[in-house]
């Protein structure tokens, strides 16, 4: 057996390995990732202040298009842009019927004025928000939005602040404390405050097999540039401390979305 590759060495190569992470895992992102409910959409319409049918929406880092899809199934003509390979890659086997486009939100591969909407869910932080706000206000159209959301831990639930707490001891960080710290720099999405977002969580819950819960946790970038012998114990472990509170198999999953919208000024 070849030994696990060290973890790259500084912040800037260990947020690029984690950025690129998911390329290797894209079929086991799409098939045990959440999705967004409904509220979630209907909440981006509200702040956008059109509905979705009808427009043009660019998802930015599109990933295997989970988003992308949802935004299609309320009528919107949707492209997706998507740096990784294999992300890309799952996205057209899936939606063959959506196009999509290589690129990222620092530099997007689109003409001027050209969006109605443009998302993204799960990927405005690996941006660099001085390259891609002027970015997304060059493609967006006037009178136009900028919508950002995330799927976060509900930690007021008990079960979950535990498992946060045996993952942050796990990965040597307070994750409670990331995720307040995440909460704040969403307050600062736009460092040159060009851009007047209006703020909204959003709760939803979804029941899945524990196995689709571990599967979930495995993609999520910290764990996938983990030595994969670690990840795997970890893994097994949790699912023991699972199946003492879920002894039935079943996981009930709870997530406050976080979502942030801004108009065109």
């Amino acid at each position: 057996m070849t030994a696990d590759p060290p973890p790259p060495a500084g912040p800037r190569a260990r947020h690029a390995a984690r950025a690129g992470s998911f390329d290797a895992v894209a079929a086991q992102y799409a098939a045990n990732r959440p999705s967004y409910p409904p509220a979630l959409l209907d909440a981006v319409e509200e702040l956008a202040g059109r509905p979705l049918s009808g427009i043009k929406a660019v998802d930015v880092g599109a990933g295997t298009g989970i988003a992308s899809s949802l935004l299609h199934a309320r009528g919107a003509d949707v492209l997706a842009v998507e740096p990784g390979a294999g992300m890309a890659a799952e996205f057209r086997r899936a939606l063959p019927h959506i196009p999509l486009v290589r690129g990222n939100g620092n530099a997007l591969p689109l003409a001027d004025a050209t969006a109605d909407l443009i998302t993204y869910a799960q990927a405005w932080h690996w941006t660099d928000p001085a390259r891609s706000v002027p970015e997304a206000l060059r493609v967006l159209r006037p009178d136009g939005a900028l919508a950002l959301w995330w799927n976060t831990n509900a930690l007021d639930v008990d079960w979950i602040a535990e498992a946060a707490g045996r993952a942050g001891r796990f990965l040597g960080i307070d994750i409670a404390a990331e995720q307040r710290k995440a909460g704040e720099r969403v307050e600062q999405a736009d460092p040159s405050g060009r851009l007047d977002f209006t703020r909204r969580t959003v709760r939803w819950s979804r029941r899945v097999p524990i196995g689709t819960h571990l599967a979930n946790i495995a993609t999520h970038s910290a764990l996938l540039i983990t030595p994969e012998e670690r990840t795997a114990a970890f893994l097994e472990r949790e699912r023991a401390h699972l199946l003492e509170v879920f002894p039935d198999g079943m996981v009930e999953e709870t997530y406050d979305v976080l979502l942030i919208v801004a108009r065109t000024p």
